[in-house]
């Protein structure tokens, strides 16, 4: 079975025990390891992929062909992804300083793009200027050095943006948790409907509960694909991405996917859709 995602910590500790044989009756994967950008589009390309993980904010281009996994994602609290700028922390964080500005961002088709978007319409006069598409390992430096005016960041960013001497303008999942009372979709797990989806679902979330049982067993493994992060990092990034929700979305996690692409959708930041297609 053909299966593509991150080299994240997340991604890698949930799939070790399928990927490597640990999962009874689960078939065999062919790994393809890239980033969110990457797998978005690929999804949406016809790609010959069984497996994919992509952005929810993906969801929408690619229900037809794709069924949304209840389990193997990232959803959650406290985990938003961050606007961080070059400014002094000394100054009070203001979003009306990124009108007409360059901003960075990880995929026009990320949760993160699109939490911007909707954050950005309610608190950017006249909205922000060029949006630059960059590998999210590569924003950081672009804005400590001057080539970007602010960052759209995700995962393990959020513990380290200090070290690159930047400044935390908007936590845009604290911005969704207290508009919604949700927690936030960040990444989603789909399959091929011509396939058995739900025993595909039946392995993802066995290779989740053996991560979970064994957590010393993908640390080599997830420490091979982590980009230059300690091992602490790593797991402070698995703690906070790998939760309750990626066994199991359950209502609060279905409620928050609909609020996300139903808004979305309404503002046709992407296109209309059958929210009744993202239940199995």
């Amino acid at each position: 079975m053909k299966i593509a995602y991150s080299p994240c910590p997340n991604d890698t500790f949930v799939f070790h025990a399928w990927a490597h044989g640990l999962i009874p009756g689960a078939p065999e994967l062919d790994v393809t390891y890239a980033d969110i950008d990457i797998t978005n589009h690929l999804a949406a390309s016809g790609n010959g992929l069984d497996v994919l993980k992509i952005s929810f904010a993906a969801l929408p281009w690619v229900l037809s062909e794709y069924a949304l996994l209840p389990c193997g994602g990232a959803l959650g609290r406290g985990c938003g992804p961050l606007v961080l700028t070059k400014e002094s922390a000394s100054t009070p964080a203001d979003p009306s300083s990124l009108s007409g500005r360059r901003v960075a961002v990880p995929s026009e088709r990320s949760t993160a793009y699109l939490l911007f978007r909707l954050w950005a319409a309610q608190n950017v006069p006249g909205g922000v200027g060029e949006i630059v598409v960059m590998p999210f390992h590569q924003i950081m430096p672009a804005v400590r050095d001057g080539h970007i005016d602010a960052g759209l960041v995700i995962h393990e960013a959020r513990f380290t943006y200090p070290s690159y001497g930047l400044t935390m303008l908007a936590d845009l999942g604290k911005w969704w948790e207290a508009d919604t009372g949700l927690p936030i979709p960040l990444g989603a797990i789909i399959a091929r409907r011509t396939l058995n989806v739900n025993a595909i679902a039946g392995w993802a979330r066995a290779s989740v509960e053996y991560a979970w049982a064994h957590p010393e067993a993908s640390r080599e493994y997830v420490l091979a694909h982590a980009q230059e992060m300690s091992p602490e990092v790593t797991d402070a990034h698995i703690n906070l991405y790998v939760n309750e929700f990626t066994r199991n979305l359950g209502e609060d996690g279905y409620a928050a996917v609909e609020a996300l692409l139903g808004r979305a959708a309404k503002e046709g930041l992407v296109p209309a859709f059958d929210l009744a297609a993202l239940r199995l």
